[in-house]
């Protein structure tokens, strides 16, 4: 059974790279990758740490890239490739704009499409911009969804999405995150192990880079600097992702901070150390509200909504908004509350236990030969 799989941002290759790790073991699939490539720089670093095979590089990435105009070389591109490869289905992850394409492409060139991490929803449109809609566009033309969690596949019954086309399967970021921590041989870049070297007290992991967030970017620097200045001892790593925007917002307000160290962003296996050596994680990403908890971290959410309230619910996460006033209050609050701190740090994670790939192929392999047998 050919598998395409169609991705090409970095949240998308790690939560998908122990799903094509795994099919590519079994004697059951052909497995095709094509890498949109839309963030160029943090895919490859992806690729190169799963060691992921790349069937197709589309290296759609331009200089301030629209999503309009990303969307049409997207569908034409990706449309090109599927009628090439005639693959038996589809595989499309999460919410990205390569995402909704590679379902879309998907349908129009009658391939079944099957949707990794189907259901999670905010039910606001413009919360978090454009995944919101992108997931909701790609479940009308999906046939089989993987759900990470009971609440995902309630959210699909609503949408009257077939009960029997919905699996809990759990999510397969954390059966990346589980690959990643049980390797012997992790070693400390550089730029990592020379930050952390200066940190004597706390540390708190920062990742900021939403678009609706910019905006607030720079209130949310400056609650950084707020922080630092109200915790003598604290010290903060803040691999600050590569989009203009982001930069200009932040360096100026934090650059000059001596306990703030400032990075490139980082590999993901590096990425996972530092969030092992932090106390705290403060970040606006979807990914790293279910990686943290797996690792007993207590993550605090700058977002006003969230597309995983398991968490919430769990107690693994807290939302703390986008205002620099409340960002400053959570943290402070956090981080002066030791039995809180330990309550988060022991909660149990809801999303899942790092065999969520094995179930994917599992069910995909039955429901495509029960496809075939009904068609022949």
């Amino acid at each position: 059974m050919k598998i395409c799989f169609v991705f090409g941002t970095r949240p998308e290759a790690i939560k998908v790279a122990p799903v094509i790790t795994y099919m590519s073991s079994l004697d059951d699939f052909d497995v095709v990758t094509v890498l949109t490539a839309q963030h160029r720089e943090m895919l490859d670093q992806v690729v190169e740490v799963f060691d992921i095979p790349v069937s197709h590089d589309l290296n759609v990435m331009t200089e301030n890239q629209t999503l309009s105009s990303l969307t049409a070389i997207l569908c034409e591109r990706v449309g090109q490739v599927l009628r090439n490869e005639r693959p038996d289905c589809v595989m499309v992850q999460g919410d990205t704009t390569s995402c909704f394409i590679g379902g879309l492409t998907g349908f129009y060139e009658g391939i079944p499409v099957a949707h990794l991490e189907a259901g999670l929803r905010t039910n606001d449109p413009r919360q978090p911009f454009p995944e919101e809609i992108n997931r909701r566009l790609v479940g009308p033309l999906a046939s089989f969804h993987f759900a990470p969690t009971e609440t995902a596949r309630a959210n699909l019954l609503k949408e009257n999405v077939a009960d029997d086309r919905i699996w809990i399967t759990g999510n397969s970021g954390i059966d990346a995150l589980r690959i990643i921590s049980e390797r012997e041989d992790a070693q400390l870049c550089d730029a990592l192990t020379g930050a952390l070297a200066l940190c004597e007290g706390p540390v708190i992991a920062v990742t900021s880079h939403r678009r609706e967030n910019l905006p607030f970017m720079h209130g949310i620097a400056s609650a950084i600097r707020d922080i630092l200045d109200a915790t003598p001892d604290l010290n903060v790593i803040f691999p600050v992702h590569l989009s203009p925007k982001v930069r200009s917002a932040v360096m100026p307000v934090l650059a000059t901070h001596d306990r703030c160290h400032l990075l490139d962003p980082l590999a993901y296996d590096q990425f996972v150390l530092l969030m092992k050596r932090s106390d705290i994680v403060l970040t606006d990403s979807g990914g790293i509200q279910e990686e943290a908890p797996y690792l007993g971290k207590p993550v605090l959410v700058m977002r006003r909504k969230t597309e995983r309230p398991e968490g919430v619910q769990a107690g693994t996460l807290k939302l703390v908004g986008d205002s620099r006033k409340s960002i400053v209050d959570h943290v402070l609050s956090l981080m002066n509350d030791t039995a809180e701190l330990k309550r988060m740090s022991r909660a149990t994670n809801p999303f899942g236990d790092g065999r969520t790939s094995e179930r994917v192929a599992d069910i995909l392999r039955d429901q495509l030969e029960k496809r075939d047998g009904e068609q022949s």
